[in-house]
């Protein structure tokens, strides 16, 4: 493994795990940890595919966190990665890390031979946090991470509320919500800073695959309906028996939905984990 290492369109240096050899794959991680979150997935791609991961600057270690955050400035990031990739370049990005990859491929359509997007939270006919949001700020500023989180976690993402419960107790996971929680309340910002709609995406005609989980909360499954409508190339994989997180739980047919698609956009490897 090497880290490649790119500077973005305001001067900050934005640096990126590389591993493997073959197609290029460019990781774009989800939120709520770094990119070490999808090591799994990588372990099942690397023996066929050059696996590049982008460091989010929000959540690379020591992050200096400027507010107000900005897709703008994570889709810059991104783009500043790939300038030092050989094309063709498949985009793979989960969750928030989505958003950022799909907003790269609005501003710059020749950088991507094909999109994989996992259940990006887009603004489509509702704002992603909206008062929720807020009122995570709120508590977050007033020192208790744990509880923006908890808000996070179970009003805008819509985790069950037996889930965050769980998460909350179990030490590590709150340690890590803790470590994570600035980053995450910035990003659902930034998410609804975009505003509602998505009829820019209209003219995007990179080939995308968007992957969605059975058992995902119903907002994420309508909002990535939403796109597949809009987008010209686009079409829908559902994860039997999977929800947002199937990077820890089902890695391996994470993968291989993710080599199909590179199969139909044009990097390519037969080899399965």
């Amino acid at each position: 493994m090497t880290e490649l290492r790119a500077f973005s369109d305001d001067g900050r240096p934005v640096t990126a795990l590389d591993d493997g050899s073959g197609p290029v794959l460019l990781v774009v991680h989800p939120g709520g940890g770094d990119v070490t979150s999808w090591d799994g997935v990588v372990r099942c791609l690397v023996d066929d595919f050059r696996v590049v991961r982008v460091r989010r600057r929000i959540y690379g270690p020591g992050a200096d966190i400027a507010l107000p955050h900005s897709m703008a400035v994570e889709a810059a990031d991104v783009l500043a990665v790939a300038d030092l990739l050989t094309p063709p370049v498949l985009l793979v990005g989960h969750s928030s890390g989505a958003v950022a990859g799909l907003e790269a491929a609005l501003l710059r359509p020749s950088a991507f031979a094909g999109l994989v997007l996992y259940e990006p939270p887009v603004p489509t006919g509702q704002l992603v946090a909206g008062p929720a949001g807020a009122r995570a700020r709120a508590v977050l500023e007033a020192g208790d991470p744990v509880e923006a989180m908890r808000i996070h976690l179970g009003e805008i993402v819509r985790v069950p509320a037996y889930l965050v419960d769980a998460m909350v107790a179990d030490g590590h996971l709150r340690e890590a919500l803790c470590t994570y929680a600035a980053a995450q309340i910035a990003e659902d910002e930034a998410l609804d800073a975009l505003g509602t709609g998505i009829d820019r995406f209209a003219a995007l005609g990179t080939p995308t695959t968007l992957i969605e989980g059975d058992l995902s909360p119903a907002h994420l499954r309508e909002r990535l309906a939403d796109l597949a409508g809009v987008l010209p190339r686009a079409r829908v994989v559902t994860l039997t028996g999977q929800g947002h997180a199937a990077h820890l739980t089902a890695p391996d047919a994470l993968a291989a939905t993710i080599r199909d698609a590179a199969a139909r956009s044009g990097p390519s490897a037969d080899a399965g984990c």
